[in-house]
């Protein structure tokens, strides 16, 4: 996943690489700058818990906290199944708080974990666990979910929770790259109508985006 693929027509990549894969080689970057993105909305979650919520809360939010630094450094496997330090992982304290903020918030780590670790159905178990209501998160997740739906091969599924993800976020930053991966994923399956109403919605809603500036060249081949 770390070399580069020097392509920009996903469609052109080499066969033994799926639709979902080549996106994800191309934009590793991206998918881990959301992850953290992800976890500054995540840290105004736990200042809530700490400051306000019942005392529950805040054992859970402690609880968590250790598990956050792992994957903030990337050891995802402690992170999720916790040392012999006494930290329990993301797993076990994502039942052992079900039902608090920070409970909630671990199985959004554990998703990512796991989704970061290439063990994808688990990561949309979840991720599928998690609630989430706030506007700003729920796109992250839903974004990452499709990631993974992908990857296992629910090509399907993948594009319709790309462009659910890219609904819920509303976002001049984040929208258009939801969909071009949508798009890219529905011409895979030859669906290349729908592939072309993804890409417009990009032309039309986005139009001052990054993504919008080419974003001809992908109407047009999915329009052949």
């Amino acid at each position: 996943m770390n070399q580069q693929k020097n392509t920009n027509d996903l469609l052109n990549a080499e066969e033994a690489i799926s639709a979902s894969e080549a996106f994800l080689i191309k934009n590793k970057n991206l998918f881990i700058a959301v992850v953290v993105g992800l976890i500054v909305v995540i840290g105004g979650y736990m200042a809530y818990s700490n400051l306000i919520a019942a005392p529950k809360e805040v054992k859970a939010s402690e609880a968590i906290f250790k598990g956050e630094q792992y994957f903030t450094a990337e050891k995802y496997e402690q992170a999720l199944n916790g040392d012999s330090l006494g930290y329990a992982g993301f797993v076990k304290l994502a039942d052992k708080f079900s039902g608090t903020k920070a409970g909630n918030l671990a199985n959004a780590y554990a998703g990512i974990c796991y989704a970061q670790l290439g063990k994808y159905e688990e990561a949309t178990k979840y991720l599928n666990k998690f609630d989430a209501a706030d506007q700003l998160v729920a796109p992250a997740i839903l974004g990452t979910m499709g990631n993974c739906y992908a990857q296992m091969g629910q090509l399907d599924k993948a594009a319709a929770t790309l462009i659910k993800a890219a609904d819920r976020a509303n976002s001049l930053s984040i929208s258009p790259i939801y969909l071009i991966q949508a798009g890219q994923i529905l011409e895979k399956l030859n669906k290349n109508a729908e592939a072309v109403e993804a890409y417009k919605t990009i032309k039309n809603k986005y139009a001052n985006s990054y993504q919008a500036m080419d974003i001809d060249k992908y109407i047009e081949r999915a329009s052949k």
